[in-house]
């Protein structure tokens, strides 16, 4: 017996939401760019979910997002080290690098 459409999406509104909890309330770079992974996985989820009764295309749609979330990942884990290697610090708060 197949499981439920409504407990993915169910899982991935969870995850979502505490993505989004993460970027809001956390000033770690790092837990953000971690709970920005988050949102990205519950997109996912919702993908291959609603794949599941449509078809192929979202399972597609997921392997872009998974390139995109590895390409964010890499980007913005060099752009951390750059700051901390500038300002010894990984807080929101005290970058200040990129404001004239």
């Amino acid at each position: 017996m197949p499981i439920p459409t409504v407990y993915y999406l169910v899982v991935a509104a969870a995850l979502f939401i505490i993505g989004t909890i993460g970027v809001v309330t956390r000033r770690n770079v790092v837990i953000i760019l971690m709970s920005i992974e988050l949102i990205l996985n519950a997109v996912n989820l919702n993908l291959v979910a609603f794949s599941q009764l449509y078809g192929l295309h979202g399972q597609v749609f997921s392997i872009f997002v998974m390139t995109d979330a590895a390409a964010e990942a890499a980007v913005g884990l060099g752009i951390l080290i750059a700051f901390f290697r500038n300002k010894e610090t990984v807080n929101v708060d005290e970058i200040d690098l990129l404001k004239w």
